[in-house]
């Protein structure tokens, strides 16, 4: 049965009255520096795909270790391991006691410089190889891991392709286009240009970026890209093996794959998301799958929550209650 967190909806808190002024806050007000961690230490996490890429991640240590799950964290698109919303969620989680683990994905943030390669929504194969990696020590009490928007659905995903063995005691995801297709025109909509010129921007420089394996023809059409999917369409898709961005949507959209998830997992959406519609949630079967618990807020924006009367993100406090129970 679906888990029930006992959580007063969302309200949005002054001055972040608006979508979009949830969606942007972060990025005008960025968290503290300050985690309020023990200690901090590079993971480095070499991919055996013959590749020579090495993804790259921190994980944190609280000061009091209260034990439970290790809470890995998954980035969305264009992000890292210092995106505002994983030092915020980071923060959160080490005043609960918690270990964290903040990846980047393949070729994100730091993992650019050690990476040829780059990630993509549908690239679950490599969250396989880095839970292979951990340290037995660093998992006993469990794995409990986060996916925001891009990085959520590329979670979803394996935990679908996993069902029952998933090595995980539980996930979360936050944002995630779950229909990759309906999400990218959604993105292409007029309101969205100024959001769509800025993602856009950033996915090239993020793929052109120190340490990128491409050919001339590759880096080309990398840079000639007019829009999101035209950049899905002349890279991501061949470089990946898919006949373009359409069928790369289909075989890794993770709303494909959420029906075979056998682990607890907690769905978060915002209704006012401007980046992701919620008709793709509010279109899936959710009584029918007993493990998959969704949150779909009336607001939030994207990636926002910043809630009224609490300084933790809404979505962040969420999580926490989801994991204390199913971890108790």
């Amino acid at each position: 049965m679906p888990v029930s967190l006992d959580l007063e909806p969302f309200r949005p808190r002054f001055p972040w009255l608006t979508a979009d002024l949830q969606t942007i806050a972060n990025r005008i007000v960025p968290p503290s520096v300050d985690l309020g961690a023990a200690s901090s230490e590079r993971i480095r996490l070499p991919m055996a795909d013959g590749s020579g890429d090495t993804l790259l991640a921190t994980l944190d240590r609280p000061r009091i270790d209260r034990g439970g799950p290790l809470v890995i964290l998954i980035h969305g698109l264009t992000g890292s391991e210092n995106s505002a919303y994983i030092l915020t969620s980071t923060r959160h989680m080490l005043s609960l006691g918690r270990r964290v683990l903040r990846l980047n994905l393949r070729a994100a943030g730091p993992s650019r410089t050690t990476c040829g390669d780059i990630y993509y929504a549908g690239r679950s194969q490599d969250f396989r190889a880095v839970l292979e990696m951990l340290d037995p020590a660093l998992t006993e009490g469990g794995v409990f891991a986060v996916g925001y928007s891009l990085g959520g659905n590329m979670l979803l995903k394996f935990l679908g392709e996993e069902g029952a063995s998933a090595p995980l005691i539980g996930a979360a995801s936050v944002c995630t286009p779950i229909d990759l297709s309906v999400t990218c025109q959604h993105m292409l909509r007029p309101r969205n240009r100024f959001y769509h010129r800025y993602i856009l921007g950033q996915m090239k420089a993020e793929a052109t970026g120190e340490g990128a394996c491409l050919t001339a023809v590759e880096r080309a059409a990398i840079l000639g890209s007019a829009s999101v999917w035209e950049y899905d369409e002349v890279f991501i898709a061949p470089r990946h093996g898919f006949a373009g961005a359409e069928d790369y949507y289909d075989k890794s959209r993770a709303s494909r794959f959420m029906p075979a998830i056998r682990k607890p997992t907690l769905v978060i959406a915002a209704a006012d998301d401007p980046w992701v519609p919620i008709a793709i949630y509010r279109g899936f079967d959710w009584r029918a799958h007993a493990d998959l618990t969704p949150l779909l807020a009336e607001g939030g924006g994207h990636v926002g929550f910043h809630a009224a009367g609490h300084a933790a993100p809404w979505h962040d406090r969420a999580i926490e209650r989801f994991i204390g129970e199913i971890a108790t």
